[in-house]
Formats: structure tokens, C-alpha cells, sequence
């Protein structure tokens, strides 16, 4: 049976949530987008995202870059009915035997919230893991959700780092082992086109989706239905 990608939205206030939904957001994310690509809301603000979504799609946040202490840092947010949680690998080497520390925080999250694998298509410049070396630990260690991203956030997009059969590839074993995969990484709606064969559970947007197209903008719902429109024609 064939299924249309969903949408994953990002929001960086419980203001803009209904825009969101407005426009047909299947996933509220949560983030501070001025910060950084995975840069967190303060956890006030990430309840009264909660609160605005009131239970009508899932809700994750972002938790920054991980580090030892990202339980610690993380501890207000992981006190929220959360679904998904998420930490970027930037300036994480994949030493040997890396990834057991990340388990370990895996392992200290709240019942019903799942970490969600990340992986940096700019993995060089984030000084990061490869995402194939990400999407076969995620594999291994059987991680509910995976998302493909980008760490800078200058006007390139996922596709000045990979090609559209290599995310294919990425998305396509990932989701054999029935992880759910979302694609991000600045993609503009125009982008899709050059992402045939791309069939993630989810497309990850925010500056696409804002007024004017900027990140800093504000979610706007008629582009968010623009997204929708477009991932109607895509078929998994």
C-alpha cells in the first residue's frame, strides 16, 4: 500500500502552532532556530507548545548537540509528555566504539519518549559521525526514529551534500528495519522534484515554511499547505 510522506514542522513558539496544523503538519517539532540547527526552547516554552498542540499530532524537541551532561542539561524538558527527543553529534568523533555513551542517555529517558538518531549530511564541517555510520548504528541498536539533517544552516541544503540516490539508499535500510526516517536539511518545496525515489516517513521543514522564507520568520500556513499539496504527489 502506498502512503504519502508526512510533514514534520518546526516551531519556535506555541504562537505558531496553529499555523502549523492550519496547514496540515502531521509532527510538531520544538527548537530555538536562532541558536542553532538543533538548538532547544527554553522547556517553558516547549509545554506551551505541548499545551497548543493539545494531542492532536505528536510533538518532539530538539535538545542541542549531545554532550555528557545532556541528561542533566535536558532535565526540565524530560519532565514534559514529549514523543520524540533529539540531540545533534556535532564535534562528536566517531572514536572506536563510539555511540555507547549515547545509549547510556538513551537509556535514562523517560518511559514513552524515544531519542531519535541524528545524522549531519555536512558531517565534515559539524565534525560529526557519516550518516551512513549513523543510519547502521541506529540499525543495530534498533533506534525508533532517525533524521537526516544539515548542521549549517547558509542557504546550502541537503542536496549540496549528498545525492538524492545516496539518501535514497540511507532512507530505503533504514526503513526496512522499520525506523521511522525524517529527511531535513533546508529543503525548498521546488527540491522535491530532484528527490525522486527520496520516500522518508516525514520531510523535516522550518525556513521553507516561514513567512518570506526565513528562518527567523514565522510559520505561515499557506506555505506549510504548499508542502502538503506537493507531498500528495509523492508516494512511498
Amino acid at each position: 500500500m502506498s502512503t504519502t510522506p508526512g510533514l514534520l514542522v518546526s516551531v519556535r513558539s506555541a504562537a505558531e502552532v496553529a499555523a502549523a496544523l492550519e496547514g496540515g503538519a502531521d509532527v510538531i517539532d520544538v527548537k530555538e532556530p536562532l541558536k542553532g540547527p538543533l538548538a532547544p526552547a527554553e522547556a517553558e516554552v516547549v509545554a506551551a507548545v505541548i499545551d497548543a498542540v493539545d494531542g492532536k499530532v505528536p510533538v518532539s524537541a530538539a535538545l542541542g548537540e549531545w554532550s555528557p551532561n545532556a541528561i542533566t542539561e535536558a532535565h526540565w524538558h524530560l519532565e514534559l509528555p514529549l514523543q520524540y527527543v533529539k540531540w545533534g553529534l556535532a564535534g562528536y568523533a566517531p572514536t572506536p566504539g563510539w555511540g555507547e555513551d549515547l545509549l547510556d542517555t538513551r537509556r535514562e529517558l523517560p518511559i514513552g519518549t524515544e531519542m531519535v538518531a541524528v545524522a549531519y549530511a555536512d558531517w565534515e564541517r559539524a565534525k560529526s559521525v557519516p550518516p551512513a555510520e549513523v543510519a547502521k548504528f541506529a540499525k543495530r541498536f534498533r533506534f525508533k526514529a532517525f533524521l537526516l539533517d544539515t548542521w549549517g544552516k547558509d542557504g546550502k541544503t541537503l542536496l549540496d551534500f549528498m545525492p538524492a540516490k545516496d539518501i535514497a539508499a540511507l532512507v530505503d535500510g533504514l526503513k526496512r528495519v522499520y525506523t521511522t526516517v525524517v529527511v531535513g536539511g533546508s529543503l525548498r518545496p521546488e527540491q522535491l522534484k530532484q528527490l525522486k525515489g527520496v520516500a522518508p516517513d516525514y520531510f523535516a521543514v522550518r525556513t521553507s515554511v516561514c513567512a518570506a522564507g526565513k528562518r527567523d520568520g514565522v510559520v505561515d500556513a499557506v506555505r506549510v499547505k504548499k508542502w502538503k499539496e506537493l507531498l500528495a504527489g509523492v508516494k512511498v
